[in-house]
């Protein structure tokens, strides 16, 4: 996957990459100059490639790595579930999979992988010390069996194929991962990305404990209010447990920053800063660990304690004293729960049954809370506008859904939408809706059902079928 987009232009800190990248890269391409039908393959790939990728090429790695994560490996590339249960980001590219194959056959990427074996399990090897220590001391200070949980699953994947800083960490259901790109320069900070990786196992650690105390955490949902201001994500002002859990990580990882000599006052000062960025329990609990440093129980027993002994009124009262900053780093662990995968096909189907105000509810969800394809969202916003008659609101949503994705079915039928919404206007605007389903044509040139719309309205002004009348019972 990484290889493929490093083909067709992904060059985000290639200068700060290791050298294995750039040998890669110059392999892959030597082995595709070998023939016309190995530039096809290439040409076919970036073509995709550009058409799908946006404007933010970190948002772009990380959709490519959601992607990655639910995709079988070579030679097929095939999805390992539905797409209804792919990440949210991934299912707008989901089709670079079915490009993969050919790719992977034309430009030799097995021989490639074998001649770069010993590099990547020295990169491994790189990592096993610092890795075990990471773990090992976590657990013990947390007073923690080694072992994590049963069912549960936390992975590092490494590669050399990416930006050396960025690391990019995933809850997907019960697994864990963090994919990092470890820089070759030994001086730049945290080289090997350990605190990401930390963070993410930290996670790993404490979710599974705020479900098992949903009524502990649940009391402590009045403190969202507290929040609506901050500058978090839509999904920490919205769920008080992955508040709790974030500031209970933060402050975890400030305790436990630094050595023995570092000042306590530098550690308050990160607490402060972390309830400016609207962790307005990090104090709470870094106090709270350090009353638990001394206790010989472990986490897993002192949870709940420690979430019953709050006061909420309290904490209400100093949250309300904090002067929030304006903007904050976004969250590294991206959460994807298999209902929020689902949230936008949820909706589709509330449609489909008649229940445009479900179906409403759901999409705009999907869109504060940034889950799954932002112009899909739209695109079903702007469906429940036609089903209310509002032709204004509907032509807004369509137009927005079409700017905001790059999902061909949104695209080709935003634009039938929009086509048939110009041919009913009173007079009709005719050329205005052929412009809009020659774009249909060409956003939807691949799928049958959206090309045989375009196509009608090119023919012909769009007519909505006729009603049928209900049959006179007095006949």
């Amino acid at each position: 996957m990484l290889t493929a987009m490093n083909s067709c232009g992904y060059d985000v800190g290639l200068n700060t990459s290791d050298a294995q990248r750039l040998n890669v890269r110059a392999e892959v391409q030597r082995n595709l100059r070998n023939s016309e039908e190995a530039q096809a393959s290439l040409t076919s790939l970036c073509d995709w490639y550009v058409a799908h990728k946006g404007k933010d090429p970190q948002h772009d790695l990380s959709q490519f790595v959601s992607l990655a994560l639910y995709m079988q490996g070579p030679p097929h590339f095939l999805p390992r579930v539905k797409e209804d249960d792919m990440p949210p980001d991934a299912v707008p590219i989901a089709g670079f999979g079915a490009l993969l194959e050919r790719f992977y056959d034309r430009a030799s990427l097995h021989s490639i992988w074998e001649a770069h074996r010993a590099s990547y399990a020295a990169l491994v090897a790189r990592y096993h010390v610092p890795l075990q220590k990471m773990v090992f001391d976590t657990d013990i200070y947390l007073k923690l069996q080694s072992g994590g949980y049963l069912g549960r699953t936390f992975t590092v994947l490494l590669d050399f194929m990416g930006d050396p800083n960025e690391a990019n960490a995933r809850n997907y259901g019960t697994d864990y991962y963090v994919v990092v790109f470890p820089s070759p320069d030994p001086s730049t900070v945290d080289p090997l990305k350990m605190p990401q990786i930390r963070h993410t196992y930290l996670h790993y650690l404490l979710d599974p404990m705020a479900e098992k105390h949903f009524s502990a955490i649940k009391r402590l949902e009045p403190l969202l209010q507290s929040v609506k201001r901050a500058p978090l994500d839509e999904n920490f002002k919205t769920d008080i447990s992955l508040l709790v859990t974030e500031c209970l990580v933060r402050a975890i990882e400030i305790r436990t920053s630094g050595t023995k000599q570092t000042a306590e006052a530098m550690r308050l000062q990160a607490v402060d800063d972390a309830e400016k960025q609207g962790y307005i329990l990090t104090k709470y609990f870094y106090n709270a660990i350090v009353a638990f440093e001394k206790d010989p129980a472990g986490l897993r027993t002192a949870y709940s304690d420690i979430l019953y002994a709050m006061d909420i009124k309290q904490q209400q009262k100093a949250a309300s004293e904090v002067q929030f900053v304006r903007n904050t780093a976004p969250e590294l662990v991206q959460l994807s729960r298999l209902e929020d995968r689902r949230m936008l096909v949820t909706a589709e189907k509330r449609l489909a049954a008649g229940d445009p105000k479900g179906a409403q509810e759901l999409a705009q969800q999907a869109l504060d809370k940034k889950i799954g394809d932002e112009g899909r969202a739209l695109f079903i916003l702007a469906q429940v506008a036609v089903a209310n008659k509002n032709p204004d609101g509907a032509a807004n949503n369509f137009h927005k859904a079409i700017e905001a994705t790059k999902d061909p079915k949104v695209v080709a039928w935003s634009h039938v939408y929009l086509g048939r919404m110009l041919d009913m206007k009173d007079p009709p605007e005719r050329e205005a809706a052929m412009n809009e389903y020659r774009a249909a044509l060409s956003a939807g040139a691949d799928l049958p059902e959206a090309k045989a719309a375009a196509e009608h309205g090119l023919q012909a002004a769009y007519e909505p079928p006729a009603r049928t009348k209900p049959q006179d019972s007095a006949k």
